[in-house]
Formats: structure tokens, C-alpha cells, sequence
């Protein structure tokens, strides 16, 4: 079996960060967004996976990505020259498929509880295609699956004003590798009026054909952080599970260290609180500050004389003598904020790369 991992879209809601940045490479509870669906892929056994491009990207991707060593797998990159949808990125790796049976994860979703069991039903029920479904109470902003007593997927609505079940379908996609038939002959599929191949289409053409499509619920936290708001809850999930308090670099008298605090290699640290959960990255610096639960802290970072809570910081950022609180924020790499005029509010910032805050 195989896998397929995009990298594409605009990331239009994560603006201004990905006016700069590829959304996927963002980080959450300081690893890349991507990474968490590599991660499970690799978990559940699969070795050849395809990460989907888009156009003047390729540099970027095989450089925070590589060929896949890392996590033992093996790396295919295939182009997706337009974004014309997640049933096109199918399209576009059927040669790189070669018969083989495949899912399609998305790149921007995280599966807290990994996808292994995904895939071993696929593997040994080998229905013709597969869905999972979660609870979720804003399903009419999904796609939503209708399945009979059986299990059995008997239809597909995508974002119904009306959901007849309190269930969605997440961001991962399990097909035979008949589905390419879906793009070819009289019977195509055709893209919506939006231009788009939606992911929708694949399975009401098997279900059309007649071909066995499987629902399997999956009971572990799926999250999809694809605002700010979302972004800031998916960092509060992640830290909860992964935070381990294994601190690498010297914490000395005058400094207190409360909870699961995870502190990199190479880190300056003075006269601070931290609590956890939390993680900070090697080679920060902390000085005469107040590191909050559910922070965030990248490499390189320079926190001196503040405060911060519930917030994530991207490589490199400096918060410099602010004396407000910043709580349920992200600020981008190489940021600088610096307050000159102490006020006393709390701050709640959102701020893209190489930017400069004077308050």
C-alpha cells in the first residue's frame, strides 16, 4: 500500500503567515504541521509515500522534507501544475501508484491516535474504498457520510445546511487503485462549479458502479487547524500528549521550573518561571520572564523581561521588554516585539514573518 501526502493550497486562512510560509511547515507544539501525518503514515507501516506539490515549490518541500530517511520511508514528489482539487492530486500520481491500493492523507490534518488501524481494516477487509467518521458538531461544514446498517457508504453530501447524522468525514481518503478509472470514459467524473475535482466524486462513482465503499469510525481526536483559532487549540491538544519534561540544558538557582516543561539543548535561562505543558526549543534565550502552560517556544528564540502564555512562537522571535501578557498568540519567524511604552493590557497577536511590533 501506498500513501499520498499533499503539500499544495493557498492557505488563505492562515494569512498573513502564508503570505511567506507554506502552511504545512507552520509548526504546532514546535514540530512542522506536516509532520504529524508523516509521522502517523510511518507508524501505521506504510514505506512509499507521494508528497504533491505545487508549482515553484519543490525547493521548499524536499528541503524540510528530504527524501523521507528520516522517518524510514521513501519520498516520490509529483507535481500538481493547478489546484484543481483533492481528487485531481489522485489523478496527477497514478503512474507513481502502479496498481498498487492507496490513501490519500491530508498534509494540514493530524489524527491524535495515529491511522494504523485505518489501515490494517483496509488491508484486510479490502473493500474498494474507505471513509472514516467522527462526531463532530459543526458537520455541515464538512462532508458527511449516509451508511447503512452494514457500514456500508451508501451516499456522500459535502457541507449539507441539513446533516441527517452528527457525523464528517476527516481528511483521509482509502481507495482501490480502480478509482482511476473515475477520470476516464463517458462515465468521467467532472470537475464542480467551482472548477474543482472534489473528493466526493470518487466515491459516488463507486457507489455508483456498485463497488464496496467501508465507513469505520475513528475514535481518537482528529484535528484540522486550518484558522488561527483552530491552530492555537491544536497546539493545546498536542502539548498535552507530548510534552515530557526532559530538559537538556542547564536550569539554575533563581529559575523554577513547574509541570511538564520540555527544554532544548543550548538554552540561556534566568531568573524565569515556566510552566507546563510546554516546550522550548534549543538555543533560546529566557531572561527575567514568565513562560506560561501551552506555550510554543521555537529555536532561537529571545524572551526577555515578559510575559506569555497559550501561544506559539516560529523560529528566531524576539519579545523584548513587554510588560502586557501575551496570551493566545502566533508570531512568526524572525519577529521582533518590543514594548517602549509600557503599557499594562493583555495582547492577543497574530503576526507573519520578519515583522516588528513596537507597542
Amino acid at each position: 500500500m501506498k500513501a499520498i501526502i499533499p503539500t499544495g493550497g493557498r492557505g488563505t486562512r492562515m494569512q498573513p503567515l502564508t503570505f511567506s510560509t507554506n502552511k504545512h511547515f507552520i509548526p504546532i507544539a514546535n514540530k512542522p504541521l506536516i509532520f504529524y501525518p508523516i509521522e502517523s503514515v510511518a507508524e501505521a507501516g506504510i514505506k512509499d509515500v507521494i508528497i504533491t506539490y505545487n508549482p515553484g515549490w519543490l525547493e521548499i518541500v524536499q528541503k524540510h522534507l528530504g527524501d523521507g530517511k528520516r522517518w524510514g520511508l521513501n519520498f516520490t514528489y509529483v507535481l500538481q501544475e493547478k489546484p484543481l482539487g483533492l481528487a485531481n492530486i489522485i489523478q496527477v500520481c497514478e503512474e507513481h501508484i502502479k496498481g498498487d491500493r492507496f490513501f490519500l492523507h491530508l498534509g494540514d490534518n493530524i489524527f491524535s491516535e495515529g491511522i494504523k488501524e485505518l489501515v490494517e481494516y483496509f488491508e484486510k477487509e479490502k473493500p474498494d474504498g474507505l471513509v472514516a467518521k467522527i462526531k463532530h458538531p459543526e458537520n455541515w461544514r464538512l462532508g458527511v457520510p449516509i451508511f447503512d446498517k452494514k457500514g456500508r457508504l451508501i451516499d456522500y453530501l459535502e457541507k449539507p445546511s441539513r446533516p441527517p447524522n452528527d457525523y464528517a468525514i476527516p481528511g483521509i481518503y482509502f481507495f482501490d487503485s480502480l478509482i482511476f478509472n473515475c477520470f476516464k470514459g463517458k462515465d468521467e467524473i467532472k470537475p464542480s462549479e467551482r472548477g474543482e475535482y472534489e473528493i466526493v466524486e470518487p466515491y459516488k462513482w463507486l457507489i455508483k458502479k456498485g463497488y464496496r465503499v467501508d465507513v469505520l469510525e475513528y475514535k481518537g481526536k482528529w484535528l484540522d487547524p486550518g484558522k488561527f483559532n483552530d491552530w492555537i487549540e491544536a497546539n493545546q491538544v498536542l502539548l498535552d500528549r507530548i510534552a515530557n519534561g526532559e530538559i537538556k540544558s542547564k536550569v539554575g538557582v533563581g529559575n523554577t521550573v513547574q509541570g511538564r516543561v520540555s527544554i532544548g539543548s543550548g538554552c540561556k535561562i534566568k531568573n524565569s518561571n515556566m510552566r507546563g505543558p510546554s516546550i522550548i526549543g534549543d538555543n533560546a534565550t529566557i531572561v527575567n520572564s514568565y513562560v506560561g502552560p501551552y506555550s510554543s517556544i521555537s529555536s532561537d528564540c529571545d524572551i526577555q523581561n515578559s510575559s506569555l502564555e497559550n501561544s506559539v512562537l516560529m523560529e528566531g522571535v524576539k519579545i523584548l521588554n513587554v510588560k502586557q501578557p501575551i496570551d493566545n498568540s502566533l508570531i512568526g519567524s524572525g519577529t521582533e516585539v518590543t514594548d517602549v511604552n509600557g503599557h499594562s493590557n493583555c495582547l492577543e497577536l497574530f503576526v507573519g514573518e520578519k515583522s516588528q511590533v513596537r507597542l
